[in-house]
């Protein structure tokens, strides 16, 4: 990819809030997105559905909820690197799908997109899924108490 050209020029912030959350794993899946910082949605919440999608549970989502937030990390992201989280996250299939966020940091409001699963809410992750999230959460500096209300979420039986 040559510099200054379409595919290395920024296209928006993604805010990350799943295994994304890790910025070793993101760095990894989209090497030319830096991580900018970290934040919260507030008015939204960390839910799971679309238990029939996933191969070992409900998958994780957002939903909107007056009362909750979400942590999230914030990536500048060029196109190259939003096509390749377009298909990693499914929304090239339509499992997931793109919306527009205010996310509060330290330096004041950003507007981000992030993927929203197109699925009802309801089911149970499993424990793999719950431990990969708190631990990209952990991983991307996350208080502790988020951490560990991550990692006492219920989780599926199998």
């Amino acid at each position: 990819m040559k510099p200054g050209s379409l595919a290395s020029a920024p296209v928006g912030l993604y805010a990350a809030y799943g295994s994304n959350l890790d910025p070793a794993r993101m760095g990894d899946r989209c090497p030319h997105s830096p991580l900018r910082t970290t934040g919260w949605l507030t008015g939204w919440r960390l839910t799971f559905g679309g238990e029939e999608h996933g191969w070992d549970g409900a998958l994780p989502t957002l939903v909107q909820d007056p009362f909750e937030q979400v942590f999230v990390a914030l990536y500048d992201v060029v196109h190259a690197d939003e096509s390749t989280l377009d298909t990693l996250e499914q929304a090239d299939t339509g499992l997931y799908r793109k919306t527009r966020v205010r996310v509060d940091t330290l330096s004041g409001a950003e507007v981000a997109w992030v993927y929203v699963l197109d699925a009802f809410e309801g089911g149970l992750p499993s424990a793999v899924t719950v431990g990969v999230l708190a631990d990209a959460a952990e991983a991307a500096a996350a208080p502790d108490d988020y951490v560990t209300a991550l990692r006492a979420r219920p989780c599926r039986s199998l």
